[in-house]
This record gives C-alpha cells, sequence and structure tokens, in this order.
C-alpha cells in the first residue's frame, strides 16, 4: 500500500549520537560532537547540517549552520559546504560507519547548549532525521568521590547476607527439631507396643490364672 511504503521510507532514515546526549568539556579544551547516521537503501548527495541551539527541526532549517557537508556517494568521502572556523569535520563514510562528527576547538562558557546533528537524503524521497547532543562548559573536572557509595554498597551487602544466612540457619534448625519430634514418636509408638510375655511383668501371660472350673 501508498501508506507503507512512505512509513517504511520514512523510517529508513536514522541519525544518531551514540548511548548518551550529553557531553562536559573544559573551557578552553577541544570537544568531540560525535554523530552517525544509517540508511537501509544508501544515499546520493546526502547532506548533513550541525546547529547550536535549534529549538526545533523546522527552524533548524533557517538557523546559521556551523557546519554543513554534502555527500555524493559511498564510494566518496564528505566536502564542505559551509563551516564555523572553530569547527573541525573527524568523520568518515567510505566505511562501515557513516561517521559524520566534529570537533568543537578551543571550547568557550558560551558554547554551552544543544548542538543538533541534521541529515537530509534526497535517495529516501528528501527523508530527513536527526539528533541532539547537549554540551556543558566547566572550569574544572570534579572527581566523584564514590566513598560514601562504595560504603552504602557495602553496608547493604553485608545486611542481605546476614539475612540470607539467618534463613538457613533458621531451615536447619526447624529441620533438626522437626528430626527429633519425628524420632520421640517413634520411640513412643515402639514402646507402647512391646510383647511383656517373657519377662513375667505385670499383665503378661506367665501371670495368668486359668478360670476356675465349675
Amino acid at each position: 500500500l501508498p501508506g507503507l511504503q512512505v512509513m517504511a521510507i520514512a523510517f529508513a532514515l536514522e541519525v544518531s549520537v551514540g548511548k548518551t546526549n550529553t557531553v562536559m568539556a573544559l573551557n578552553s579544551s577541544n570537544v568531540l560532537l560525535p554523530c552517525t547516521f544509517t540508511t537501509c537503501i544508501g544515499f546520493l548527495d546526502l547532506v548533513f547540517t550541525w546547529y547550536f541551539n535549534s529549538t526545533e527541526l523546522v527552524s533548524a532549517l533557517w538557523a546559521l549552520p556551523i557546519y554543513q557537508g554534502k555527500i555524493k556517494s559511498k564510494a566518496s568521502e564528505p566536502t564542505m559546504v559551509t563551516s564555523n572556523p572553530r569547527v573541525e569535520f573527524v568523520g568518515s563514510t567510505t566505511g562501515k560507519d557513516n561517521n559524520i562528527s566534529i570537533v568543537l576547538t578551543n571550547v568557550e562558557f558560551s558554547d554551552a547548549g544543544k548542538y543538533t546533528c541534521h541529515v537530509k537524503n534526497p535517495r529516501e524521497k528528501n527523508a530527513q532525521h536527526n539528533a541532539t547532543i547537549f554540551l556543558t562548559v566547566v572550569q574544572k573536572m570534579v572527581e566523584t568521590d564514590n566513598t560514601v557509595t562504595l560504603i552504602i554498597v557495602g553496608v547493604v551487602g553485608g545486611l542481605i547476607g546476614l539475612l540470607i544466612l539467618f534463613m538457613l540457619i533458621k531451615r536447619v534448625v526447624l529441620f533438626i527439631i522437626k528430626k527429633t519430634q519425628d524420632g520421640k514418636k517413634e520411640c513412643l509408638v515402639s514402646s507402647s507396643g512391646n510383647d511383656n510375655t517373657e519377662n513375667g511383668l505385670a499383665g503378661s501371660k506367665a501371670e495368668q490364672k486359668a478360670p476356675p472350673k465349675a
């Protein structure tokens, strides 16, 4: 059906910035902004564009890009269309991954914000897709102290271990008590069923008198 065909084409192009969409960079350093794309039917004259602080895809089309490139085919590397002097293209599209990542050099605090990687593939009836990554710029990296976390994890783990040990001891004790009670019951049954005939005890056959004759 035509409708299903359009949906298949629309979802054939995908853009990704990796497992996490947040990046932290030191002031005055260089930072990598990753981006890759995949397409089921290949690409031809594909255009990719990086935007800074564009709120929506529609507005991004009218925003001033910080980098734009064009890829003729899978056999050719991207060519630059427009770029910011502080943006360097570091990707490659002739290998396994269609990498269109960029590096932002000499990062400033004003560079913090949202970066959108937008891809348009004419071969898929101009299908478009984008992914966003957020950059945070800091004066210095702060090492996270995991001491408290490790202590909490250790205490919780110890409590869980003690609980499991207590449950095991409880089961063993209950098993021993049950076995002891079962043993006592067997002793009582065997004692009440003894035949005292040969011992000459009261109630035995040795003391039974013959009934008197009439």
